[in-house]
């Protein structure tokens, strides 16, 4: 397989360290805006033909449409902040090649009632678009990351082989992950983090969507290897995208931010720095959320001064049999065997390894399809055999 990877960022580079070592990956081109930011992976790789770096700008579909041409590409992967999906989604259409993404296409709120009913969803320009790549015999897989993506594969396997009848379909992530010498330092782009806590999360109730304030409905939840913490309400894809495959009465996405994040982000929102439209300072366009951005640390350079561990996976609540059943399917990335194993903090490759995954069983046609598809479409047991080979077991808790 040849992927053009867009974005090399942290999550970007543990895409292409943990497929590396896996043969049937022929090369994935490094393009980033920051050429020097793709070079230095390049380093980090050691192989140059496999691993070539390239300059694209992923504001402009022809940018994108030209080195996927150049290198012939059978996959694009999406791998920047969810700005630039249109574009680049449209591009692989444009040129006749898969596309795989780990976050949708950008939601805007109800104008009149935001924390009531949704307005543009999360995704919605991508799923508008499936009777076309159905059309031209085209694949494009959305939400290929940890959360959405593992966890959307733990909710279709509580479908299929754990429950008769599910009442709830929860996504539950926590963490005790700490970074020396920072006061506030998010170990995940803050261009994405701030457009996922701010926005009204969304809610999956009854066979209909709405919304709900950020940081809604706290409640503390026990995670394995790490212990109690609470989490919120967050706006994210999996309730967007559980549904369209799986049949339950309720699907909910809940986040462990802390106090203190939480405070930052609502201050941020306070002050107009969330924004993401560019605005004039002193005769120069620029965007408050990108100046946020530019003075917090990259996430991708702070592994070595992070400790700890991350739990991402799927609460799943309903009845088998009869009788009442609750299982907590989930992933624990420990920072320290990340950084050992690959040179990639815990989050990043925790994010990373799925698409890998889901790009190994296309490649291998166990997986395969047209259209506009979720992880939830796909037999979810060759998924979850693999991850233990690439790193990433899975456990599975009787609640």
């Amino acid at each position: 397989m040849k992927v053009l990877l867009v974005g090399v960022g942290g999550v970007g580079e543990a895409i292409a360290a943990i497929a590396k070592p896996r043969a049937w990956m022929e090369q994935i081109v490094l393009a980033d805006y920051n050429l020097e930011r793709a070079k230095e992976v390049q380093k980090k790789l050691g192989d140059d033909q496999r691993f070539p770096a390239e300059f694209i700008d992923a504001s402009k579909q022809e940018s994108i449409e030209e080195l996927a041409k150049k290198y012939n590409v059978d996959l694009i992967m999406n791998s920047v902040d969810p700005i630039f999906n249109k574009q680049i989604f449209d591009a692989a259409y444009n040129v006749g090649v898969k596309y795989m993404d780990m976050a949708m296409t950008l939601s805007e709120p109800h104008p009149e009632d935001p924390f009531h009913k949704p307005g543009i969803k999360l995704g919605d320009y991508q799923f508008e678009k499936a009777k076309e790549w159905e059309a031209k015999n085209l694949l494009a897989m959305v939400g290929f990351g940890v959360e959405p993506g593992m966890a959307d594969v733990f909710a279709r396997y509580a479908q299929d082989y754990l429950f008769d009848e599910i009442d709830e379909v929860g996504i539950r992530d926590g963490a005790n992950i700490t970074i020396d010498g920072y006061e506030f330092a998010p170990n995940f782009s803050i261009w994405t983090t701030i457009e996922e806590c701010l926005n009204p999360p969304v809610i999956w109730e009854n066979g209909d969507w709405h919304t709900t304030a950020p940081f809604s409905e706290p409640e503390v939840f026990d995670f394995p290897e790490i212990g109690p913490v609470e989490i919120v309400n967050v706006e994210h894809e999996e309730v967007l995208l559980v549904p369209r495959w799986v049949k339950t009465k309720r699907v909910t996405f809940k986040y462990g931010l802390g106090d203190d994040f939480i405070k930052v982000l609502k201050t941020l929102h306070m002050l107009g720095l969330d924004n993401k439209n560019k605005i004039n300072v002193k005769g120069v366009q620029v965007a408050p959320r990108d100046v946020v951005a530019a003075c917090l640390p990259d996430p991708a350079h702070l592994g070595e001064k992070m400790h700890g561990k991350t739990c991402a996976g799927t609460w799943v609540k309903g009845t088998k049999d009869g009788k009442s059943k609750e299982v907590y399917l989930y992933q624990v990335a420990d920072n320290q065997e990340c950084m050992t194993k690959w040179n990639c903090q815990a989050v990043v490759a925790q994010t990373a390894f799925s698409a890998v995954i889901a790009m190994d069983l296309v490649e291998h046609k166990i997986w395969g399809g047209a259209g506009v598809l979720g992880p939830e479409a796909f037999e979810p047991v060759p998924f979850m055999d693999k991850m233990a080979e690439y790193g990433f077991p899975y456990g599975m808790r009787e609640m």
